[in-house]
């Protein structure tokens, strides 16, 4: 009988292998026409049939994501979507990238893991390789995903094989891609990390191996909570000059011309996207279970959940000193919903927190997004869902009380929002890019 670990590693080297991926969104798909490229046969799965439905037709479904590219790849015969869980035998190595988010209570979340280990579970044959993607904790992939995945009678290391690799997307980042950025890898057992390695040193440019799968997902966790501490300084850096009439953008523009020592970190409006903001929590919440203290990450994560209440403050004081008014009755336009620049991508977005915030002290609150024509379902925000971009026009802006700049998308007319908005309150510094200063102009 042949070895499962042999027959895999010799399909994954000539390519041979059929990858199942998981969850078609922003890590999923870009990931499938990866390995598409790679030279595999790719099955995304994925529980919304619309969405199947869309990819299958060649139909957008990410703004930054190259449709012509998906197109491509379903041309080529070796890509398809589908929403059958039930067809999860048929792939040799399943990659799972589906959402861990945080409960209201802030605690992690991990009702999609333990869904998609069901089915697969059910699914599950010798000769397979698991890898999780999706970022959690320190233990998941061995406390979480092998129990359900071994209580089918199938051993780790001996008749399946399981990993964890952390999802590095960077959505609408055009020089660090999938394909170009280093993956880390870590196995349950040696062999479980060897065919892991191979199949992803055959998508990317460079892999790196790790001892272990929580070694692995504590790198996802490690990064992240990086960029939330150093966001959360700059974001307290800002709240400080603020009240001493110094321009944080300013001093981060000349700090950084220092060659050594300084990493240029950007203040903002909060926290939004799939990983900065939740990823933090999954760590202070592990270590709980181990009786140690995350003081210093969940100061920072505080730092950053007040930013869209100290927006509103800036936002209510400029209106009373400029227009002699206050929120209540207001009619405020937010310019950018998504949580980032030039994506389409609404999760954790802190415009939908503003939206909230402004809502409650009495203002009504209009959005325009040129990615973004409806705010979609969320289960933070439920009260928001449905409601549509307005065009960015001379009378809408004159008519509004203020315009409050949230996200910076690229193709955005700055001179038209300065020119008939009478106020505009800008948590990106874009209009000072776009070299506007002045006027109706308040940075917060």
């Amino acid at each position: 009988m042949t070895d499962p670990r042999d027959h895999l590693e010799r399909a994954l080297r000539a390519r041979d292998a059929t990858i199942g991926i998981v969850g078609l969104g922003y890590v999923g798909l870009p990931l499938a026409l990866s390995a598409v490229r790679a030279g595999f046969r790719v099955i995304g799965f994925d529980v919304n049939p619309d969405r199947v439905a869309r990819i299958n037709a060649g139909e957008p479904v990410i703004a930054h994501l190259d449709t012509a590219a998906v197109r491509a790849a379903l041309d080529t015969g070796r890509f398809r979507a589908s929403h059958d869980m039930g067809g999860l035998a048929e792939p040799d190595a399943i990659l799972i990238c589906v959402p861990t988010p945080l409960t209201r209570q802030r605690e992690p979340d991990l009702s999609f893991v333990r869904a998609t280990a069901a089915d697969i579970a059910r699914c599950l044959r010798p000769g397979q390789l698991v890898v999780l993607e999706s970022t959690t904790w320190p233990g998941t992939t061995q406390e979480v995903l092998k129990p359900i995945l071994e209580a089918t009678g199938l051993a780790s290391g001996r008749d399946i094989f399981l990993a964890f690799s952390p999802e590095r997307e960077d959505p609408g980042n055009p020089t660090h891609t999938l394909a170009s950025t280093p993956k880390v890898v870590g196995g349950d057992g040696a062999a479980a990390r060897d065919l892991a390695d191979l199949l992803y040193g055959a998508i990317v440019t460079r892999t790196v191996p790790v001892s272990s799968t929580a070694a692995a997902e504590a790198v996802k966790l490690t990064e992240n909570i990086f960029r939330a501490v150093n966001i959360a300084l700059v974001n307290e850096l800002k709240v400080v000059y603020d009240a001493m009439g110094i321009d944080i953008w300013e001093v981060i523009e000349a700090a950084a011309t220092k060659p050594f020592g300084f990493m240029a970190f950007q203040p903002g409006p909060g926290l939004g996207g799939h990983c900065i903001p939740i990823d933090p929590f999954y760590l202070t919440w592990k270590a709980r279970e181990v009786d140690v203290a995350t003081r210093f990450i969940e100061l920072a994560g505080e730092v950053n959940r007040q930013m869209p209440h100290y927006v509103v403050g800036r936002l209510a004081e400029a209106l009373d000193r400029r227009c002699g008014r206050g929120l209540a009755g207001a009619e405020i336009l937010l310019i950018g919903l998504a949580y980032k620049r030039n994506v389409d991508d609404m999760r954790e977005s802190p415009a939908l927190k503003l939206a909230e915030i402004l809502e409650a002290r009495g203002a009504r609150v209009l959005f325009h997004d040129p990615l973004v024509p409806e705010i979609p379902p969320t289960r933070e925000h439920p009260g928001l869902t449905g409601r549509r971009s307005a065009p960015l026009e001379p009378g809408l802006l004159a008519r509004c009380a203020a315009a409050l700049i949230v996200t910076d998308h690229d193709g955005i007319d700055w001179n038209m929002i300065v020119a008939h908005a009478p106020l505009v309150v800008d948590t990106r510094n874009a209009c000072a890019r776009a070299g506007l200063t002045g006027g109706p102009i308040v940075k917060a």
